[in-house]
């Protein structure tokens, strides 16, 4: 029976003591870091300084998975993929599922750690191909483990084999592109680290072996067939973006795993490699003995899932050994919910949230695992900000905006010069000009004309073009409105009543109301917005239903004056009436 030590780390199984992958939880008490939290040390990492190669970029991460027993030809084939969250090839791989928050086993991402403890890391290789990274990979592998001749080359056929993704159509496409996403004038990085058991190695070290590049190519001159490139699909991807391979699968002659994890520097456009073509700049590897495919997959989908990750993919680009991308594990399983597996079906698929909570919080310095110890009491109010404080002053809430606006002002203009706005210019022209003539002509007859479309259009145009020059508010919308047709009414109503001329009236409750808001402005007022509640709202909006259902009831009413019911008609007579 296997036992381990108190002291001993976690370790892979190679496959000598168990059927499966086991997990032996190491003593977290390193030789002089033993006083550092996981989150500490990635906030340490994190505040290190950046250099040209390790600037994180936005990542595109692939999953592909193979089996490959003896005598049979296989192919990798794209199973899932990360944009921002998973993307799984449905069964039958003639779709993509919809986007969804992936969910995680616990223990895949313990043998997830285990496989960094124990498989080769090599921080920052130069290499233009598969075929040198395989190699590479494979010189580390037998170095420090029995890695004889025949299994190096069935891993290395493994890993060259022909790379099938789900989008690849059949048709022919003679129309070659070359994209080029190397930076001109790049500085060549210090030799890279090759981290293997605490270990580092440098090139002059280890013996690199002569190859012939087939089809190896570097980030600068990548043909790329149209045929197999998803377009639309790449219009998502961000500008300067990277890619992040996971690889992982069965091979009948391996007797225990091979996993490598991988940080190209700089990245690497390899052909057939990537569903889009954009450099790659790290690859996870998992190749391992068969019957354990669906155990690999998950190891997978959490390499891929964690290199989303907002915290562990700045600290992948910013690690200098193994122990760094160890403490960025250790924060993330920190952070993880575990849900009960007799509650929660793993199968169901979380919708992505609208809103992304920010992970600001967990670069904190000195906070423990991104939890705030202590935390400001909230101005009074509790939701009011600076712009609605009273400074006491004299129009001095319209001086601070204007200051706060001021640096904005004429970029809002110069932006809108633009084609891109075009759509957005049309579609305010109409949302603004379908409400104004519809209470444009409501007004018209609660008004008998004095106030109808035309007016309405001139005057939502006026004040829509001041309020947008000097309110900052380019995309409010003023124009007649429901409330404004209820005041209307009730007040030619009021004017007809007493014989007053409703035009004159109108004019002067405008400068009226002109001269109340500035009153308000002068004096700060609006800073008791804060007060205004959800409540103060709904009791408008019930006033505005109120009276709307009073005036359908009281034409009801009208109607059965003018046109009152017979109870006790005879049916001869109907005509009569």
């Amino acid at each position: 029976m296997f036992q381990q030590r108190p002291d001993e780390e976690a370790v892979v199984d190679q496959g000598g003591t168990s059927t499966i992958l086991n997990i032996h939880y190491e003593k977290e008490e390193l030789e002089g870091k033993h006083c550092y939290t996981p989150s500490q040390r990635v906030q340490f990492i994190l505040g290190t300084e950046e250099d040209e190669e390790h600037v994180p970029h936005e990542l595109f991460t692939e999953l592909d998975e193979i089996c490959l027993k003896e005598g049979e030809d296989a192919e990798w084939k794209e199973t899932a993929r990360w944009l921002k969250f998973e993307e799984d090839v449905e069964d039958g791989g003639e779709r993509w599922s919809k986007p969804y928050v992936a969910t995680l086993s616990l223990h895949s991402l313990f043998e997830l750690r285990s496989c960094l403890i124990n498989g080769t890391v090599l921080l920052d290789m130069h290499a233009n191909s598969i075929e040198e990274i395989s190699d590479l990979i494979l010189d580390q592998q037998e170095l420090f483990s029995d890695l004889n001749d025949s299994m190096r080359v069935k891993v290395r056929e493994a890993l060259l084999k022909k790379h099938h993704h789900q989008n690849e159509k059949k048709r022919n496409n003679l129309i070659p592109i070359v994209r080029s996403f190397a930076e001109a004038g790049k500085k060549q990085s210090d030799p890279h680290s090759m981290d293997k058991h605490g270990q580092t190695v440098s090139p002059q070290s280890v013996p690199t072996t002569s190859l012939e590049v087939k089809n190896g190519m570097n980030c600068e001159h990548s043909p790329v067939d149209l045929s197999k490139v998803d377009l639309h699909f790449m219009k998502k991807i961000p500008t300067g973006a990277e890619a992040s391979n996971v690889l992982v699968g069965e091979v009948d002659s391996l007797d225990r795993p091979v996993v490598a994890f991988v940080r190209l520097s700089p990245a690497v456009l390899l052909s057939g490699l990537t569903e889009v073509p954009i450099p790659t700049r790290f690859l996870f590897i998992l190749l391992g003995p068969g019957g354990k495919g669906q155990q690999y997959h998950e190891i997978g989908r959490s390499m891929a899932t964690i290199m989303t990750d907002e915290i562990f993919h700045d600290v992948a680009y910013k690690a200098k050994e193994r122990d760094d991308l160890l403490a960025g594990i250790d924060e993330f399983l920190d952070q993880v919910t575990v849900l009960p597996p007799g509650e929660w079906d793993p199968s169901i698929r979380i919708e992505p949230p609208k809103n992304v909570p920010s992970q600001e919080k967990r670069k904190m310095p000195g906070v423990p695992n991104g939890n705030v110890c202590h935390i400001e009491p909230e101005p009074h109010g509790g939701h009011s900000g600076p712009e609605l404080q009273r400074t006491g002053r004299l129009f001095g809430g319209l001086v601070l905006d204007i200051k706060r606006k001021a640096p904005w002002y004429w970029s809002d203009y110069r932006d809108a010069l633009s084609l891109q706005c075009l759509a957005s210019f049309l579609f305010l022209y109409c949302a603004c000009m379908s409400p104004v003539i519809t209470f444009g002509g409501l007004l018209g007859e609660a008004t008998e004309g004095r106030i109808s479309a035309i007016e309405s259009l001139f005057g939502a145009s006026m004040t829509g073009i001041a309020y947008s020059l000097f309110a900052g508010q380019a995309l409010t919308i003023l124009g007649s409105t429901g409330p404004v047709l209820v005041f209307e009414k009730i007040l030619f109503k009021f004017c007809k009543d007493y014989a007053l001329s409703y035009l004159s009236l109108r004019a002067c409750i405008g400068l009226w109301t002109a001269f109340l808001c500035i009153v308000l402005v002068a004096t700060d007022a609006s800073s008791l917005v804060c007060y205004i509640t959800r409540f103060t709202e709904e009791a408008f909006a019930s006033l505005i239903c109120i009276i709307f259902i009073y005036e359908a009831i009281e034409k009801l009413i009208h109607l059965a004056e003018t046109y009152p019911i017979h109870m006790h008609s005879h049916l001869d007579h109907l005509s009569l009436y």
